[in-house]
């Protein structure tokens, strides 16, 4: 990036994040020594406080986009300047939300999983095709003037979904909240087991350098994350750098319930 002045970075917003701290460990200021304006990021679930960290750390506006490999890879949807939902391209592609159980399509406004239906691709035609991603339509006018309609940011999948006694878990809601206690890295993994016919929920948090860690501190983690999922669960708190990166997609769950 700095041989060649670039100015826009896309790829996941989690290895942002690691670029982020590989280039602190460089002694590189993204804000002084790269020419970085504005990232676009996709292919994983992410929420706002992640795009506040990514902004803070690499000093750039972030984006979100939007895209599947069945369909056409990025650029089903992507955000305006306004931030305020990502615009779909109505004219290749035509947007539902349904109930992902029933599968019948759901009045405007509400959640559900986003399905599409292309009309102008022709070598691999797709019909009313789930994404399993969970979303909302909006159709009214944006602040860009643009009217096509805008999907909210996804905030989980369907088949990501963990039913921890009975409870609906979304890896979505654990970085939320740790992002909103002041979790300066949001690098976590969820470990689901068993004991006895009894499900069990681990959160496992990466630290980082300039927090420190108390039984107290522990405890708040894990009682705003019991409220958050009305669930039980048990927060460990791991050394830095324990939890690996990858380059694509996090892997933030290890359900040890299927092996």
């Amino acid at each position: 990036m700095q041989d060649f002045g670039s100015n826009i970075l896309t790829c996941t917003p989690s290895y942002a994040l690691y670029l982020a701290e590989v280039l602190a460990e460089m002694g590189i200021d993204p804000k002084k020594d790269l020419k970085l304006v504005a990232g676009v990021f996709g292919a994983e679930p992410w929420t706002d406080e992640m795009r506040a960290q990514i902004e803070e750390k690499l000093g750039i506006l972030a984006f979100d986009i939007y895209g599947l490999s069945e369909i056409i890879g990025p650029g089903v949807s992507i955000e305006c300047e306004h931030r305020c939902g990502l615009h779909i391209q109505e004219d290749h592609f035509v947007p539902e939300i349904i109930d992902s159980v029933t599968e019948e399509v759901l009045p405007e406004g509400s959640e559900g999983e986003i399905v599409f239906t292309c009309i102008t691709k022709e070598a691999f035609p797709l019909i009313r095709y789930r994404t399993r991603d969970i979303s909302r339509l909006a159709y009214d006018k944006c602040e860009c003037g643009r009217t096509i309609a805008r999907m909210r940011k996804v905030s989980g999948r369907t088949d990501d979904m963990l039913i921890i006694r009975g409870v609906n878990v979304f890896p979505s809601q654990i970085e939320s909240v740790l992002l909103d206690m002041g979790q300066t890295s949001p690098h976590y993994q969820i470990v689901v087991d068993k004991k006895g016919m009894m499900d069990t929920l681990e959160v496992q948090v990466e630290m980082t350098q300039d927090m420190f860690s108390d039984e107290v501190k522990e405890v708040e983690r894990r009682n705003a994350i019991e409220s958050t999922l009305a669930v039980s669960c048990a927060v460990k708190l791991v050394e830095p750098k324990t939890i690996a990166r990858s380059e694509g997609k996090a892997v933030r769950v290890i359900d040890k319930r299927k092996r």
